[in-house]
């Protein structure tokens, strides 16, 4: 690489042509911040840090004028470069933005141009028309995802008032009691099953307040709580409910 002192203009900093793509010049960009920010031993036995610092700090007012295609267009009027041509990528910059529409006579003398212009309306469609699909998508499965949800945890039963009244004025939760409640409201073992991914076994040591078949309090608690939730009951009061229920019957002194 030649000495930064001896690098007159821009391009020379990142080691370009005048004429290079916008994207010529954003990968010489990466390189040559890559070469000078890296741990290289061969590098800093030949420049210090500071050096490189100074470096690095060029390279990026090099890049933050070559990389913004306006920016580029002023240097290089001011310069003297590229005077006969436009570089690949300026077109692109330019008919992107909102207020920008050819001229008869700039479509004339470049057709690729007009091409571009019409690609990137049609780009914009084609954009527009997968948004709608994405969110119509969307909207569809968040229905079908309802519907199913609805017809795993609905609950069909005919209501008691005197029974509603008897759940709500509960004050402790027995396993005799919550199968009373399942059975009332309609679901089934195996459904119930299938609702809190809990094995039957388990939801029959549950509801037979067989503590000694039960797992650990944490995983009795659980399971508990989405029993529950799955009744439309407060799952936090009844599982409180029943663990103080199991904790008398195994130490009834105790309590």
């Amino acid at each position: 690489m030649m000495a930064m002192e001896e690098r007159n203009n821009y391009y020379e900093v990142l080691e370009v042509d005048p004429s290079a793509t916008l994207q010529e010049i954003h990968n010489a960009y990466v390189r040559a911040k890559n070469a000078y920010s890296g741990d290289s031993a061969a590098l800093y036995s030949l420049m210090s840090q500071d050096e490189c610092d100074k470096i690095i700090n060029q390279i990026e007012e090099a890049y933050s004028i070559l990389g913004v295609a306006e920016k580029r267009r002023e240097y290089d009027r001011a310069r003297g470069f590229n005077q006969s041509f436009t570089p690949e990528g300026f077109q692109e910059e330019i008919i992107n933005k909102p207020d920008y529409m050819p001229h008869k006579q700039e479509v004339d003398k470049s057709p690729s141009m007009a091409q571009m212009h019409n690609e990137l309306i049609q780009e914009n469609v084609r954009k527009e028309e997968f948004r709608y699909q994405q969110e119509h998508s969307s909207r569809s499965e968040a229905s079908v995802s309802k519907i199913q949800a609805v017809k795993k945890f609905g609950l069909n039963f005919q209501e008691d008032p005197i029974f509603e009244q008897e759940i709500e004025n509960c004050n402790e939760y027995t396993g005799e009691f919550l199968a009373k409640i399942r059975e009332y409201k309609g679901v089934t073992i195996e459904r119930m099953a299938d609702m809190t991914k809990i094995s039957k076994t388990y939801i029959k040591h549950i509801e037979a307040d067989d503590h000694e078949n039960l797992p650990a309090v944490v995983y009795t608690r659980g399971f508990v709580y989405q029993y529950a939730k799955c009744l439309k009951l407060n799952p936090d009061i009844v599982a409180t409910s029943y663990l103080h229920h199991i904790k008398r019957l195994k130490n009834p002194t105790n309590v």
